[in-house]
């Protein structure tokens, strides 16, 4: 997996062509996950940092250690409020580095922040830190989520009052090294362990939680992803399989289902009935940006939809150095997303 070749980008002309602008400059954030608590939007971003070491295909170089959360009046705004440190991997007993992409929730006046991290042995797990307002501080639980691993998590709250965790990544992500049930830790590279090309596709995993929010009910489910004939994605289909990134939403009672294809940089959806699928495959949502990585969320707000993504337009194309960003999202007659150019011709 190369690094993306930037070194032709006029990166001034980029941003008179970007769609939209950095959230916040002051420091890298990226993995927006957004939420509409007491009538403003809060953002949950991983907090990119700058680093020496090499770039490589497990993504040793995201190396975040903190999270800060993000609020906005309005998806309008131009800018973002930081509120500061949230959570710090030096709190979080069983973590060690490479603190990713977070997603919070709140159920009876109670604020979850879920966060995936590798623990001692350099296994991803997911933990999950309590707070009383949605900007944080959050105090983490002594343990990991019991039977968690990869990374990603996604909260959806559905129509009757449940909670869903939807989760996993492959490469960096370690989910293709959970294939047996059991974590293998021998073979070096991202490939190691991933199916064949002509092989079903490895799934994002979901798993319903727990009333007190701190884990799963239930052993986690393969979110399958099918094609117009029914069958499930394979491997090699790496322009519509799942990578990383899940997020779930409803729109007119129907479930989209979204998430990054990785390697070939776009966000897509499958649309399904109900919160475990199988879930169609429907479309884009999101062209490649600059930057290797592109992960997303999608809110609601004042009867409008939005798309959160990042770029790397600001760092000038550092992969590991991201900006979250927004745009309005769109659905034709028949709920179908419309795809978004990220930056105009």
């Amino acid at each position: 997996m190369p690094e993306d070749p930037v070194d032709h980008i006029d990166f001034d002309e980029l941003q008179t062509k970007a769609i939209s602008q950095p959230l916040v400059s002051h420091i890298y954030t990226a993995d927006p996950s957004a939420h509409v608590f007491n009538g403003k939007i809060y953002i949950y971003p991983s907090h990119d940092i700058e680093n020496t070491i090499p770039f490589d295909d497990l993504g040793s170089h995201f190396a975040m250690e903190d999270y800060h959360v993000l609020s906005m009046d309005s998806p309008l705004d131009k800018n973002a409020a930081d509120h500061g440190i949230a959570l710090h991997v030096k709190d979080v007993a069983w973590a060690k580095r490479q603190m990713w992409a977070p997603d919070a929730a709140e159920k009876d006046g109670r604020y979850y922040l879920y966060f995936p991290a590798k623990d001692q042995e350099g296994i991803f797990r997911i933990g999950v830190a309590i707070g009383s307002t949605p900007a944080g501080p959050f105090t983490p639980q002594p343990k990991a989520i019991e039977k968690s691993f990869s990374i990603d998590p996604a909260v959806f709250k559905d129509d009757d009052g449940c909670y869903y965790m939807y989760f996993g990544g492959i490469w960096g992500g370690q989910l293709q090294r959970w294939r047996t049930g059991t974590f293998k830790a021998e073979g070096v590279g991202p490939l190691v362990h991933l199916p064949a090309d002509d092989e079903p596709a490895l799934c994002a995993k979901v798993a319903r939680l727990t009333n007190d929010m701190l884990g799963f009910a239930e052993e986690p489910k393969d979110v399958v992803i099918i094609d117009e004939k029914g069958k499930s994605l394979l491997q090699g289909d790496n322009e519509r399989r799942f990578f990383e990134g899940s997020w779930m939403h409803k729109y007119k009672g129907k479930y989209y289902f979204s998430y990054s294809t990785g390697d070939t940089h776009f966000l897509c959806y499958a649309t399904g009935d109900n919160p475990y699928g199988p879930f169609t495959y429907a479309g884009r949502i999101l062209n490649p940006v600059v930057g290797w990585t592109s992960h997303h969320s999608i809110v609601e707000f004042n009867s409008k939809w939005y798309l959160f993504y990042h770029d790397s337009s600001l760092s000038k194309g550092v992969t590991h150095l991201r900006s979250v960003k927004v745009t309005e999202l769109e659905y034709d007659e028949n709920g179908k997303i419309k795809t978004i150019d990220p930056y105009k011709a």
